[in-house]
């Protein structure tokens, strides 16, 4: 009965009050912003939906058990090598991807030019092809902190499969 397990993440990071345009780790690319995301790690907030969604697949609670925001060791910590360390957990109990849909909601910046490169980027650090994975962006037509450009949020919906 546990050859499958579904997880779902959810993130969110506000931008930071100033003008600090530059880039903004997004699904592990380089997107260039005009506000960077406050965060205690480099602010992925699409690295960090997938990681809980794992995680959560797994039954082993969230990225905040694993690496705390209270720990200076994961200060500006890198995403990926986070989700690498998340994506072994999953590894080692002998499960791998069946499919991972992520949509981020965000008013800015425009994602569709770096989508197929973030699709890219996960399918390498998953070991998945790049069809079992799909990232899509919606807005939230000017409504609520999202509509008001003060931060961006994303759902990950992952199902892992016992490999055999």
């Amino acid at each position: 009965m546990n050859d499958l397990r579904i997880g779902h993440g959810f993130d969110v990071h506000r931008f930071t009050d100033e003008q600090t345009a530059g880039v903004q780790k997004l699904g592990g690319v380089d997107v260039p912003v005009e506000r960077t995301l406050l965060a205690h790690s480099d602010g992925d907030v699409v690295l960090h939906a997938i990681m809980d969604a794992v995680l959560g697949a797994l039954a082993l609670g969230d990225i905040g058990t694993h690496f705390p925001d209270t720990d200076p060791h994961w200060s500006g910590a890198d995403s990926t090598v986070l989700l690498r360390q998340v994506w072994q957990q999953a590894k080692e109990r002998g499960y791998g991807l069946v499919n991972l849909d992520v949509t981020v909601v965000a008013q800015t910046p425009k994602l569709q030019p770096y989508r197929s490169a973030m699709t890219d980027h996960l399918a390498a650090v998953l070991g998945a092809p790049t069809d079992s994975i799909n990232v899509k962006a919606t807005t939230t037509e000017k409504l609520g902190y999202i509509g008001r450009r003060e931060g961006i949020a994303t759902h990950a919906v992952v199902l892992l499969g016992r490999l055999r």
